[in-house]
């Protein structure tokens, strides 16, 4: 059964004549003729008494028009569904954002997009880098932001944000007063950290062994002003993104901004390769882009 067979039946119903009705959808009067007789042979019954002047439903005729109606509507609620979403009066999307991302970034980012496009739910999902891509792969996040780089087979990548990070000491630290470090010196330091599920984590120990040293890590934590307290405690130093900086109370730490070789902080947005983005998604990536 055709969909057009329903609609030209209802269009025959409608004007109780085929030939006004052939006049309305612009198709020859034979054709429609045909279109109907085989929606008959195929129902097995017939739906329009011809013996009358003007063409009437029969019994049957009347209960396939009610569920004609029924359909030809789901059917114009469809194409109405499916333009709201390409028009992005409609849709959702879920985003995973590594927490100390989430507060430096998108607070802002995300409520401006909504006040452009208020009818679209964007799914938050707060998790560290590793665990996005983990959650991304597994298909149970539509993108991501994470620290790049990411596995270029895998992922498909939107770079967003560069930045390096800064180096955070006690105030009574030997370099609380330098306006540049060198990270090899660092060697001997107890450092303070994201936990091994954030892709920060990775990035300051990988730019530690190419310095020549493994760093030693006296602890380890999620939370961001967690790490600023125990900063503030002499307990060690941290590398920490310059908006997360901006925030501390230089009272109680020094920030150095100036860290040689720097260790880089990009972002990119990302999703699985050759995975299917909704509309709604597509157009977070280029606000994203640009914004950034």
């Amino acid at each position: 059964m055709d969909i057009r067979q329903l609609q030209y039946f209802l269009e025959v119903a409608k004007h109780k004549s085929f030939s006004n009705a052939s006049k309305s959808i612009h198709i020859s009067q034979p054709t429609l003729s045909k279109m109907i007789k085989g929606l008959e042979e195929e129902l097995g019954v017939v739906l329009f008494n011809r013996s009358t002047r003007a063409v009437e439903l029969t019994e049957a005729g009347q209960v396939v028009q009610l569920h004609a109606q029924a359909v030809s509507q789901a059917m114009e609620n469809l194409q109405s569904a499916v333009a709201d979403l390409s028009e992005l009066r409609a849709g959702s999307f879920s985003l995973g954002l590594p927490p100390v991302i989430g507060a430096s970034f998108f607070p802002k980012v995300i409520m401006e997009f909504r006040r452009l496009y208020p009818q679209v739910t964007i799914k938050l999902t707060e998790e560290g880098g590793k665990q996005i891509e983990q959650r991304l792969l597994a298909g149970e996040l539509d993108l991501g932001v994470v620290v790049l780089p990411v596995d270029g087979q895998l992922f498909e990548t939107v770079p967003i944000v560069n930045r390096h990070l800064k180096l955070v000491v006690p105030l009574d630290h030997q370099l609380a007063h330098k306006r540049k470090a060198v990270l090899a010196d660092l060697k001997d330091e107890p450092f303070i950290l994201f936990r091994q599920e954030f892709s920060l984590h990775e990035r300051v120990k990988e730019a530690c062994i190419a310095q020549g040293f493994t760093p030693n890590i006296a602890f380890e934590s999620s939370q961001w002003d967690f790490i600023y307290e125990l900063v503030c405690a002499g307990q060690g130093v941290s590398f920490l993104p310059e908006t997360i900086c901006a925030r501390m109370d230089k009272r109680k730490v020094a920030v150095i901004h100036d860290v040689e070789p720097p260790i880089n902080w990009n972002l990119g947005v990302i999703w699985k390769k050759d995975s299917y983005l909704s509309h709604a998604a597509k157009e977070w990536i280029q606000y994203a882009k640009k914004v950034f």
